[in-house]
């Protein structure tokens, strides 16, 4: 296995596309087995998927927007338009692309994605080493569940939702044979090397919990039979502010004081499921990035600047320990939110993942919602998260 990162800062699709393709040295090398594609929305992404398509020419091609655009070994892209590219030879191992429209059903969407990925690698009714997803975002954990009939429950599901420069919904997603507003692409990766992944939130709980008595999948009324507003309101000590007479959005309030969905106790220490409030309405309800449900556990969270910029660095670490022997390069799933809140600290969050991960290929993208495996649990959908996926190297 081989693996080689390249950037653009480009704002034309075409012209991005050939210093990405110079980057990989294409065509001088033959196709790669597996290519992952981040980008801003400052790139058309019809522009973008043909001339991939016409210049790599790999049929496991998988496409997905960045909050902003990528950052990677190669430097920082964050003026909108930025593009990042990592890709695998494997000529031992299989891969398979496929993408869908997510539609009235987003389980047999993602359903359908999978198998006809399976198909594309050769390797249909098997359980792959990993699933690499871009959805939009909304209902990923439709999503996940759709996988799972296909891919297994164990398998590894790594991933991040779309994102875009400001919440209008200009995300996008492509796989080799469409591009889509409101899609899945999904991936499956049977690698010849050893593949980890480690998927952490950097966050910590407050004393403040409660349980969850009203709630409609992503709109949580009732915390303990009180507005679920008022809630946060009080265990943020005012720093979740309350809507007033309009609606008011609290991203930014709420990067540092998410909630905390208790998923597992292992010896008596509660485990959280990160998820971003994003905003709070006049009658007290509050929409959230993640699905909640009445009976749920949730715990006041609470980060810091410091705490988000350090992560990095330690996630890329461990997932490098993890794989035994050398390691070929890596895929980052960083939370679009968290970069924006400390968005002019990422060349430290850069230098502490270069410090991880030494000069080999990688690239970050910025997604509006993250898939992956917390510590001791099956893989999941969260918010501000990062994860950080190693492959391992070869001499073939």
């Amino acid at each position: 296995m081989h693996v080689r990162s390249a950037q653009s800062g480009a704002s034309h699709a075409v012209t991005a596309m050939l210093e990405i393709a110079a980057g990989l040295g294409l065509p001088e090398r033959p196709r790669p087995d597996f290519v992952a594609m981040c980008f801003g929305v400052g790139l058309c992404a019809d522009s973008l998927q043909a001339a991939a398509r016409d210049m790599i020419g790999t049929d496991a091609l998988h496409g997905g927007s960045s909050c902003l655009g990528v950052i990677g070994r190669d430097g920082i892209e964050l003026g909108g338009a930025g593009l990042g590219v990592l890709a695998i030879w494997d000529r031992a191992g299989s891969y398979g692309t496929a993408s869908a429209s997510l539609g009235p059903d987003a389980g047999a969407a993602a359903r359908a994605a999978a198998l006809a990925a399976l198909e594309r690698a050769g390797r249909p009714g098997e359980m792959p080493e990993m699933v690499w997803l871009t959805v939009a975002p909304g209902r990923e954990e439709q999503v996940i569940e759709g996988l799972r009939p296909v891919v297994g429950h164990e398998t590894l599901i790594v991933g991040g939702s779309s994102g875009d420069n400001d919440l209008s919904g200009g995300w996008r997603q492509f796989g080799p044979d469409q591009v889509h507003g409101d899609g899945v692409v999904v991936s499956v990766l049977f690698p010849s090397r050893a593949v980890a992944s480690v998927c952490q939130s950097g966050y910590a709980p407050t004393a403040a919990s409660g349980r969850v008595t009203r709630a409609e999948s992503r709109r949580l009324f009732e915390i303990d039979g009180r507005q679920a507003a008022e809630v946060l309101h009080e265990w943020s000590g005012g720093a979740i502010p309350l809507a007033g007479e309009d609606a008011r959005v609290i991203l930014a309030e709420a990067a540092f004081w998410p909630l905390g969905l208790e998923t597992r106790r292992l010896a008596g220490i509660p485990f959280h499921l990160l998820i971003h409030p994003a905003v709070v309405h006049p009658d007290g309800s509050v929409d959230l990035f993640a699905d909640v449900a009445v009976g749920d556990w949730l715990w006041q969270m609470q980060g810091s600047a410091n705490s988000l910029v350090a992560r990095a660095g330690r996630v890329a670490g461990q997932a490098r320990d993890m794989v035994d022997g050398p390691v070929a390069g890596a895929l980052v799933i960083h939370c679009g939110a968290c970069m924006l809140a400390i968005r002019d600290r990422m060349d430290e969050v850069r230098a502490g993942i270069l410090e991880a991960l030494g000069d080999m290929p990688w690239i970050a993208v910025f997604s509006f919602g993250e898939q992956g495996r917390p510590v001791a649990d099956r893989p999941r959908h969260g918010n501000l998260m990062i994860s950080c996926t190693a492959f391992g190297a070869s001499d073939d």
